[in-house]
Order: C-alpha cells, then structure tokens, then sequence
C-alpha cells in the first residue's frame, strides 16, 4: 500500500485498511469491499451498480422499490425522466394523446373530460361538443362561415400558400400537410400523377411522357396496376400483355388464340390436276379474319404452330 493510503479510513466504517487488502474507489470514496454493499439489503452491488439517494447507495432492487415511482400506463418502475401529470407518474413515451397516440411529454397537453390530450385534438373535440369547425391550419374553432378544401375546412384568412402567403383558389396543391399555390408548388419540382393530379411523393413511373403514382399506373382495359410488371402502349394507352394481345394481336386460325410469338404460315394444297367434265371445285382460303376466295385463289392464314 502507498503511503497516502496508509492514514486512509473507509467511508463506512471508518476503519484502516490492511497492506494487502483490496480497496473500492467510489467517485473518489473509499471502501473495504464487504463496506461496499446496498443501504437496504447489504448485499454487494451486482456489476458494481448502484443507484445513489440522499448520500446512501441502493441496489437497483431496492431503489425502485424505494423511490421509483410506476408508469400510470405500464406499470414498470420509472428510471430517469419522470413525468408527473393527471395525478400519476409516466415514462416520458407512454404519456401521449388518448385519441391521435403523439407524445405529449415535450407539446404539453390539456385535460379534457378526464382525458390528457393534445392541444389540435382538444380543441377538434370542443368545436365537436360546440357544432363547429376546426381550421386544419390553426387547429382552433371557425365561429364564422368556413372555407372547404377538399372536404377540409378552413379559416378564410388561412387559407393561403405556405411559402408567398397568396389567397389560394381551386388550384391550390397539398403537399406533407401544407398548402401551396401552383407556382410554388411547380417550384419545388414535385411532380403529379397523371391519373389523380395529385402530388407524387413516393415512388414514380415514369410512362406515356407522364409520372404516375405505382397504384394509379393502370391497364387501359382491365385498370390493373401493372406494379412493375411489362406494359404494352399503343395510341396513347397503356395495356397489360393479355389486353393489348388480345385487342391487337393475331389470332391462331386452328385454335383461336393470340399468337404470342411469330407463329407459321400455311398455305392451301394446290387443286387436283385432273378433274372430269362433270366436277367443279369450289376453294374457300382466308385468314383468321374469315375472307373467301374464288375458284382457284391460293391464299395464305396464320398458326400457332400445332
């Protein structure tokens, strides 16, 4: 042991320690190691953790069952930040809204009816109990005549661009929440779906010269999102590969079905060389369409290959 620990006293029990003896430092406090243990249960601290109160130290045990206040929502021991409202205790991520779940512990919220909730939820709930609107920009009761937008209601000094605060029409382009007019809205360079004429702020297909939202990137004939899947164009529209073979494609004259590939050409066997006087031959040739022919005519039809 070196000499400035030769006069040194544990902080328990005020004893000296022996030359050979292991010492515990402690933020600077030093401790026989069977000194070093739990104000409650005298136990040594499991991994040397311990929890501090008022100059004593506790095992995590104790000091829940001690001073740690229970979660008013889960029941568990509060460790660290504690929220205290509507006479309880909250883990700062359980305390949230009773009706849109967001997490009040740093918004604030509002009693309501006996319920903590967020201050657009408590005002949407007293213009319902009022028969009001509620401005989806301020979140507060419109005692006037409101201004609807897209089923929407608005103030009607609220109602206005985002980013130049121009008075919005019809046009007006919604965008994560917020309103824009047209201008500043094709500023940002957000493209619109081809379909909805709403803005795309996911995924794009780009097809036909437009953008389309995935889900609204359809087959002309069946309106089936091709989702990634081939698509066939043919004036202007967009077909799925059983549609647009169908509507466009060639049609086996032995089976009936679309010719998929490049398919075969056959042609009629050539009249008998000799007939009788009395004999005639009547040959009817054509493709899948139907077409006849005269007496004679050597015609050509396609076929799957069969």
């Amino acid at each position: 042991m070196s000499e400035c620990l030769a006069d040194a006293m544990c902080q328990r029990c005020q004893a000296r320690f022996a030359p050979t003896e292991r010492i515990v430092n402690s933020n600077g406090e030093l401790y026989h190691e069977h000194c070093f243990v739990c104000a409650q249960c005298f136990r040594p601290f499991p991994e040397g953790l311990f929890y501090e109160f008022e100059g004593r130290k506790y095992c995590e045990h104790d000091f829940q069952m001690l001073f740690a206040p229970c979660c008013g929502f889960c029941g568990e021991f509060v460790i660290g930040r504690v929220i205290k409202a509507m006479n309880a205790n909250w883990h700062p991520g359980c305390f949230r809204c009773e009706l849109c779940d967001v997490e009040l512990a740093d918004l604030g919220f509002v009693k309501n009816a006996g319920r903590h909730l967020c201050r657009p939820c408590h005002n949407r709930e007293k213009a319902k109990g009022l028969g009001k609107f509620i401005c989806q920009r301020c979140h507060l009761a419109i005692d006037e005549q409101p201004l609807m937008f897209k089923n929407d209601p608005y103030h009607p000094d609220h109602f206005s661009c985002s980013h130049c605060g121009k008075e919005l029409t019809s046009d007006a382009r919604e965008l994560k929440g917020e309103l824009y007019c047209l201008p500043c809205h094709d500023k940002m360079g957000i493209p619109i779906c081809g379909a909805c004429r709403r803005p795309i702020e996911g995924r794009v297909v780009n097809a036909l010269g437009k953008q389309w939202h995935v889900e609204h990137f359809v087959c002309a004939k069946c309106e089936k999102p091709f989702l990634g899947h081939r698509h066939y164009e043919k004036k202007g529209l967009a077909y799925c590969e059983t549609h647009y073979n169908q509507l466009f494609g060639d049609v086996c004259y032995n089976c009936s079905h679309v010719i998929e590939g490049d398919g075969e050409a056959s042609v009629p066997k050539p009249l008998p060389p000799l007939l009788s006087p009395n004999q005639s031959v009547l040959l009817v040739v054509g493709g899948a369409g139907g077409v006849g022919g005269g007496l004679g005519d050597v015609g050509e039809w396609r076929n799957c290959g069969w």
